[in-house]
């Protein structure tokens, strides 16, 4: 019988002046072992969401410097890192990425330690990583900054997830820490395609290609399908976001992906996770925008085993009273399916990505939940 694993929470009470919320965080990872992590003279990567701008639903500032202060206190040199996006918004290169963690009001001076975005300027800059046991990705595409730290620590907020059902701690790290070309094989079953109508002809895909798929034909650039790897390279070097991902995975496929690309991020070094539960909003803090939460907020959660402590917080979202206001009562949800998460997105399962993780050995579901 597999042993289950410890995962130590949190509610969000703070009525006494003694503890303010980012010590209750700190002494809630403190329990739950941090300290026992190696950390001195070593840098710790921690893996965070900065919030597309326009969002409000993305953690807070505070909650990221409660991990440093940690983090530093036992000699560690920490930095907050995240990968770009695939798509074109705020985040789609490190310069934009930084500007807009900036904008979200993460800064040295606000957090206690720099910002490093994980595949570089462009997307680029990443590390083919084997992925043990992995079922669709032989080798994930990680971006280097994160794979150069000696310990990894990753900060979650918890929510719902349009194409995967949840977006926690797998999704964090697995979608989170791939670079764009990781990201592309994430979402796509295919390879990247040119939309005629963005392009200006300007050659840069078919310059950085190492096997000559991308022809300009009339000004105009096309990908030749039958010599392209999908590495994404083209990805990063278009000035005009004419080169796209197909965006076409299955929701179950997609899921066990990103389960995979988690399993190359924390193979072989110190790790540990926290998760945040509250904002629970129905999608991921990607969008510009966030609706209002599925449910009211639960807590703080943390654990060494990622897979026990995502599911920890599905049960726990899935445990509340629907939110009246919100989309699970556009939905007409009865808020006694036992399942928000499902209610707000029935289109995908969030179990599957669980499941996965615990096939390729990154933890358990089966958890102790342990409260402080």
């Amino acid at each position: 019988m597999t042993e289950k694993a410890k995962v130590y929470f949190a509610d969000f009470r703070a009525p006494s002046w003694r503890e303010n919320l980012p010590q209750k965080l700190a002494r809630l990872i403190m329990t739950a072992g941090f300290g026992d992590i190696d950390m001195d003279g070593k840098y710790v990567a921690i893996k965070m969401h900065f919030g597309e701008p326009g969002n409000l639903a993305y953690l807070r500032p505070n909650w990221a410097k409660a991990v440093v202060d940690l983090i530093k206190s036992q000699g560690g040199k920490p930095y907050l890192t995240d990968c770009n996006t695939l798509y074109v918004g705020g985040r789609k290169n490190a310069l934009d990425h930084i500007e807009s963690a900036y904008v979200n009001g993460f800064s040295p001076f606000s957090t206690g330690c720099h910002i490093l975005i994980g595949d570089g300027l462009k997307g680029t800059d990443e590390v083919l990583v084997p992925v043990e046991g992995g079922e669709y990705v032989k080798e994930a595409k990680i971006g280097r900054a994160v794979m150069d730290a000696d310990v990894f620590v990753s900060l979650t907020h918890f929510k719902g997830h349009e194409q995967t059902g949840m977006g926690g701690t797998l999704k964090n790290i697995g979608m989170g820490c791939g670079s764009r070309a990781g990201k592309m094989e994430m979402h796509s079953s295919g390879k990247p395609f040119v939309k005629q109508k963005r392009c200006i002809g300007c050659g840069a895909c078919a310059k950085i290609c190492a096997h000559d798929a991308p022809h300009i034909i009339d000004r105009k650039a096309t990908i030749d399908q039958d010599k392209c790897v999908g590495c994404g390279r083209c990805l990063g070097v278009c000035p005009k976001d004419a080169v796209c991902a197909a965006n076409d995975e299955a929701p179950a496929i997609l899921n066990k992906k990103i389960a995979e690309y988690t399993k190359a991020v924390v193979d072989g070094r110190p790790c540990f996770h926290v998760s945040l539960v509250r904002d629970i909003s129905p999608n991921c803090d990607c969008h510009g925008e966030n609706d209002a939460p599925i449910t009211p907020d639960v807590g703080m959660f943390a654990s060494f085993d990622p897979v026990a402590l995502d599911q920890a917080c599905a049960d726990a979202v899935n445990a509340q009273p629907a939110m009246p206001g919100s989309v699970l009562f556009d939905k007409g949800h009865d808020c006694t399916c036992g399942d928000n998460l499902t209610a707000a997105h029935a289109d995908t399962d969030w179990r599957v990505c669980l499941e996965h993780g615990e096939k390729l050995g990154l933890g358990t579901r089966e958890y102790e939940l342990i409260k402080i």
